[in-house]
């Protein structure tokens, strides 16, 4: 797995980037603030319930959460089932909100 700081995140999305950022965090804390990524709780990941991102297995998935620990595992499992580039946002929505000021 890789990692990516949220300040490189930012950057790439600024750029204007295609990028395939996946949400793992519950519904309710995607409610309260989100960067516009697809919302893939990391239940149904650990649960093997990836039938949506099976189409990407073979893109970049740029995975976050709250802080960053349910986005790594969520890394691991989808590494495990097959997934060829994830990448981990390190610090996840609490250090976007604080690079921000948010």
């Amino acid at each position: 797995m890789k990692n990516i700081t949220v300040e490189e995140l930012k950057k790439r999305l600024d750029a204007g980037e295609q990028l395939h950022i996946i949400d793992v965090r519950e519904p309710w804390e995607y409610a309260e603030f989100n960067i516009g990524g697809k919302l893939v709780p990391l239940g149904k990941i650990t649960s093997m319930q990836t039938e949506e991102l099976d189409d990407l297995k073979d893109e970049e998935l740029i995975i976050h959460c709250k802080a960053g620990s349910r986005s790594a595992q969520a890394c691991m499992v989808l590494e495990q089932l097959g997934f060829s580039n994830v990448v981990n946002v390190t610090g996840g929505m609490l250090a976007w909100q604080k690079m921000a000021g948010v």
